[in-house]
């Protein structure tokens, strides 16, 4: 791929085709860290992390033992199995190394299992036909628009909690308007075009 190809990759993963913003996909990790921004940028980092091991992985698997094997069928079998090794990795070093984030992340970090951003990462990478680095590079993208998606959301809810607000809108319900407002907001981004 040229070099305005894999800008053109790197910005569509992280705006034009963000997961969460766009394909509405991670809504439940996104919703669930996003009250406070350390936890929220803890959480953007582990999933980043998550989606460009998987993306590797997978590539891996998929193309040295599935494809060779005509096993394509347990794609779908394989990945999430991949993906729940590097989550429980992710997992074990964040109880050693950080317990007080680990603490803070609490049922979130094991969700990142079935966190259907990352799963989702992986099949639109073999969907695509990507080689090794484009995979690579499209899994750490989408994990970065994860992360700007899950960082920004964070910093209005942050805010909001200092704003009043009707009785009937405080918590979920003007969340879920700022998501929606958010998401609307990334949809402009649809008509962008590199080169």
């Amino acid at each position: 791929m040229t070099a305005l190809e894999l800008l053109s990759l790197s910005l569509g993963a992280m705006l034009v085709n963000n997961f969460v913003l766009v394909k509405f996909l991670g809504i439940c990790p996104f919703l669930g860290t996003s009250k406070r921004t350390d936890t929220a940028v803890s959480m953007g980092i582990a999933v980043t992390f998550v989606m460009t091991a998987a993306s590797m992985l997978t590539w891996f698997f998929n193309d040295v033992l599935l494809i060779p094997l005509k096993l394509e069928y347990l794609q779908t079998i394989v990945f999430i199995l991949v993906i729940a090794s590097l989550v429980q990795l992710v997992e074990m070093i964040l109880k050693k190394l950080s317990p007080p984030l680990y603490s803070a992340l609490g049922i979130y970090l094991p969700l990142i299992t079935t966190n259907c951003a990352v799963l989702g990462v992986a099949l639109l990478n073999v969907q695509k036909g990507y080689g090794f680095l484009t995979s690579t590079l499209n899994g750490f993208m989408s994990g970065v628009g994860f992360f700007i998606a899950l960082l920004l959301f964070s910093s209005i809810r942050e805010r909001m909690s200092f704003a009043e607000c009707p009785k009937a809108f405080r918590g979920l319900p003007i969340a879920l308007i700022a998501a929606s407002l958010l998401a609307m907001a990334f949809m402009g981004f649809s008509g962008l075009k590199i080169g």
